[in-house]
């Protein structure tokens, strides 16, 4: 069975039997009907996935890769907050009269900055450093910027990334405030996984181990059905993910420079609502 249909099992299996419940307080989200959209929760769980032995997808339910392969480029590769240049819907619902979400996500990471070195932008900080200073501690991005939050359509949910050169291999920790663990835990598992594999690439490393700290991880009242019946799904063997070893240079990846080797997986045909 794949090693990331154990994880989530594990954690919406705890989340449900020994969550936290917000319905005594008042909530932001709503559902499409109006009516406040309510979590069970549980505070700080870490994750760790080993990329030298396995791609972290799911197999109890499809994870769209690339789909998801096409968000993390929009973000990292192109910095933009376009929805125009995203190849999904997924941003539909956040857009403003100019089609943007506002100073968010790639917009922050597109933001160039002053260093010793030169002018660089978060995501060439990184792989400047990832060539020249495999030693440094100092390998993060953070787009949670307070000055702009007013001006973004939502405060980014996975906020920070800190890289670490280990020997040949490229650890990686992904910061999460906030996780809708149903709707988009395993996207953002295996987005980030993709993305260590891709610097790691680029930067003539092996790809290591990718953690994964969640702050807040929730499943919506609506949502506790569809997770029961999910993780009740046949299990597979995790699939391959093989990138195309002729890239050398992030920016020349697409969501197409990849393929998930004998990717298996259960049907799960039902709409999940998404509160806002």
């Amino acid at each position: 069975m794949s090693y990331a249909d154990q994880v989530f099992i594990a954690n919406v299996k705890d989340i449900m039997e020994n969550g936290v419940w917000d319905t005594d307080l008042p909530v932001r989200p709503k559902w499409e009907d109006g009516t406040p959209a309510h979590t069970i929760k549980k505070f700080g769980i870490v994750n760790r996935y080993d990329l030298s032995k396995e791609f972290p997808i799911l197999t109890i339910r499809r994870t769209a890769m690339k789909s998801a392969a096409d968000e993390l480029l929009w973000i990292w590769q192109k910095k933009s907050n376009k929805i125009s240049e995203l190849g999904s819907h997924i941003w539909d619902q956040w857009a403003d009269e100019n089609g943007t979400i506002g100073k968010a996500y790639g917009y922050q990471l597109g933001i160039k900055h002053k260093y010793k070195e030169g002018m660089f932008d978060q995501v060439d900080r990184v792989l400047y450093d990832l060539k020249h200073n495999k030693s440094s501690r100092r390998i993060m991005t953070n787009i949670y910027n307070h000055a702009d939050l007013s001006e973004m359509a939502l405060y980014p949910c996975a906020y920070s990334m800190t890289f670490n050169v280990s020997g040949n291999r490229l650890c990686a920790i992904l910061n999460q405030r906030s996780n809708d663990m149903l709707t988009a835990n395993n996207w953002n598992v295996a987005q980030y996984a993709l993305l260590v594999m891709m610097f790691a690439q680029v930067s003539d490393l092996e790809p290591g181990e990718f953690v994964h700290v969640i702050a807040d991880a929730h499943l919506y009242d609506r949502h506790i059905p569809l997770t029961e019946e999910v993780i009740k799904n046949k299990q597979y063997p995790a699939p391959k993910l093989i990138l195309d070893p002729d890239i050398k240079n992030f920016y020349d990846f697409t969501k197409n420079s990849f393929v998930l080797e004998n990717y298996q997986y259960s049907e799960f045909n039902h709409k999940i609502p998404v509160a806002e």
